[in-house]
């Protein structure tokens, strides 16, 4: 898996103060993406152990209320193996830190992937450059759910996160 960048204290990206790993990688290319230069999932770097060290040591502060994959998309299937690996680690080193998670992909998409139980909000669906409403939180076009995952999962329904 290759990455663009881990940004350390984001406020943009999720409840609270969070790490973002932005990875590389996208096959949706929606029309007005904010992030096209991630779409290659062949640029940023390689997300090496060197990268892993860097991530988890910004997790390591105290003020730090969660960590965020985005991109790119951490849910394509060639980035979906080490990003889930990543969560997993997460969720045994800080259980009390909040995992967001960015797709285009949909819900019904998504919601079987092993592992994926392990997040507590996913912001899914494809951003459509008609739909685009600036007064909306954490995503960018009305088409987009924010979702609370473990509520969700329980209620086999979709749980919006507030």
């Amino acid at each position: 898996m290759n990455y663009h960048n881990i940004t350390k204290e984001d406020m943009l990206n999720g409840d609270g103060i969070r790490v973002v790993l932005w990875v590389s990688g996208c096959e949706n290319h929606c029309e007005g993406c904010h992030n096209p230069v991630t779409w290659d999932k062949n640029g940023g770097l390689p997300f090496d152990e060197a990268a892993e060290n860097e991530l988890f040591e910004a997790l390591d502060k105290p003020f730090i209320d969660g960590i965020t994959f985005s991109g790119g998309d951490p849910m394509m299937p060639y980035n979906r193996d080490e990003v889930l690996r990543l969560i997993k680690k997460c969720r045994t080193n800080y259980p009390d830190k909040t995992i967001w998670l960015y797709t285009g992909l949909n819900w019904e998409d998504i919601k079987d992937i092993e592992g994926l139980g392990l997040v507590d909000v996913v912001a899914e669906g494809r951003f459509i450059e008609s739909l685009k409403d600036n007064n909306l939180h954490w995503v960018g076009s009305s088409n987009q759910k924010v979702i609370d995952v473990k509520k969700s999962l329980d209620l086999d329904t979709i749980i919006l996160h507030k």
